[in-house]
């Protein structure tokens, strides 16, 4: 029976391997984390994580072939395969703050493996970390064991809302090693596992540097889309274009297609800016200034487009928010997950909050707690496992959590969607309207909402990329 360990139980360790044991029932994989919590949870009939089906495929392999623990020694002890798929967020302080990756839980699970392991392992590099970490991981692991170790790299490429179904069919699987007969042995093994359900044609196999660096382009490039799209989309605002249309036509080009060109307040989670982040990092270390530079101007305009929105809400509202209620319907970054890593409703919510306005915010998986954390922390702070920062008086007195969007919307000046879940399109928005402050405003910042119906009802609609409404084009210079 092959083993396969998995060093860390968060949103990418537990959905692939509960994957890989729904698929490989002769095969017994182990899940293991130091958070006596979150191993807790995952033995419960509540995950720490939310995706559409994993809780399905957990309850079918949990107990049979697949297993949540807390003893990691004893795990990595019997594994053969093991999967590092701990945390490696960015630097708060020091060399490379605010854009490094740091390798500390990383490194921690590397000397681990050196001190308990007794048989040769594949160690599998699961988490995004910068190119070349593969060779420092070797270094820690032939300084401190005489166990002969192969380090690959197999990036993960799950989107957030549709892990399990990137999972089950995914667009490719990349496998990185080295060229010596051995390495290459180990590659084969790795893609054996997948093999099980995954076609020949989509496991690539690559060098270990082209796999690391494959994973941060990756997310550069689908960000870098996103970031093109919503700077068209203040274009089409300022001239009465209609985004969408122009997306469309767009997208109607084979050479580029239609993925990734919806435009919104802006793009988030785990990966996105953190990943570019460590880009232009890497590309600074090796002195590529200019190409530093370009992929700094992706997550540029990826913060103007949130301050964008904010301002249209202020401006809008005769140029303050101050005591003025405001409805925040969404809070995760996309909607399919509970996650609110980076969403860009954060940023949004914190710039209300600094010009005074009273947040009433719902979302239908982010928990009261999250949200109240998330809107009261500094940047990069919901990356890091050990920070814990308590929620400031201005989150506590400004922003509550509402347990549905009609409560949220009782009595507000405005609303604002900042998360396209499915459910904020069916809403019955004339009895939103009706109790609502006058004149009401709706700031579709996903465009997800039928903007003449809505106004039809009274509402002022502002959605983005979008012909403006006739009350915003005649607002005061002052304020608009």
């Amino acid at each position: 029976m092959v083993k396969i360990c998995c060093i860390g139980a968060g949103y990418v360790g537990g959905p692939t391997m509960a994957v890989i044991a729904l698929k490989c029932p002769e095969m017994q994989v182990a899940v293991v984390d130091i958070s006596a919590t979150r191993i807790k949870a995952w033995n419960s009939d509540r995950l720490p994580i939310y995706e559409p089906g994993l809780y399905e495929i957990v309850k079918e392999c949990r107990g049979r072939n697949l297993f949540f623990s807390t003893d990691v020694e004893k795990h990595i002890l019997d594994a053969d395969i093991i999967f590092v798929s701990v945390n490696t967020p960015t630097k708060v302080t020091g060399r490379g703050a605010g854009k490094a990756a740091d390798l500390t839980y990383w490194e921690s699970a590397a000397r681990m493996i050196a001190g308990v392991s007794k048989s040769d392992k594949i160690v599998v590099e699961k988490s995004t970390v910068p190119v070349k970490a593969a060779a420092t991981m070797e270094k820690i692991l032939t300084h401190n064991s005489k166990v002969n170790f192969r380090i690959l790299s197999n990036p993960e490429f799950l989107a957030e809302g549709t892990a399990i179904k990137d999972l089950l069919n995914p667009d490719r699987i990349l496998i990185g090693g080295k060229e010596s007969p051995e390495d290459q042995k180990a590659v084969r093994a790795l893609k054996d596992v997948y093999a099980h359900w995954v076609a020949d044609d989509k496991i690539l196999t690559t060098s270990l540097w082209s796999a690391e660096l494959a994973k941060l382009a990756a997310n550069a490039f689908l960000a870098q889309r996103i970031s093109s799209v919503n700077a068209m989309s203040a274009l089409c605002e300022a001239t009465g274009a209609d985004v969408s249309e122009v997306a469309h036509a767009v997208g109607k080009d084979t050479r580029i297609g239609c993925k990734f060109l919806h435009a919104g307040v802006g793009f988030g989670g785990a990966s996105l800016q953190k990943d570019i982040l460590n880009l232009v990092y890497i590309c600074e270390c090796y002195e590529l200034a200019e190409v530093a530079n370009y992929w700094k101007q992706v997550i540029k305009i990826n913060d103007y487009q949130k301050s964008r929105f904010v301002n249209r809400v202020v401006s809008s509202m005769f140029n303050t928010v101050s005591e003025k209620k405001v409805a925040v319907f969404g809070f995760a970054s996309k909607k399919d997950t509970g996650d609110t890593r980076e969403s860009p409703a954060i940023d949004v919510c914190q710039g209300l909050l600094r010009d005074n306005a009273i947040l009433s915010i719902y979302d239908p998986q982010a928990t009261d707690t999250q949200i109240l954390e998330d809107i009261s922390s500094r940047k990069f702070s919901w990356d890091h496992a050990t920070y814990l920062k308590p929620v400031s008086p201005m989150a506590v007195n400004k922003a509550v959590v509402a347990q549905d969007a009609y409560a949220a919307s009782l009595n507000a000046h405005g609303i604002c969607i900042l998360t396209d879940w499915e459910e904020f399109e069916c809403l019955d928005y004339q009895r939103i309207y009706d109790n609502m402050q006058k004149p009401a405003f709706l700031f579709d910042g996903r465009n997800i909402v039928d903007v003449e119906k809505l106004r039809q009802i009274g509402f002022i609609v502002y959605s983005i990329g979008k012909p403006l409404d006739v009350w915003m084009k005649n607002m005061p210079p002052l304020w608009a």
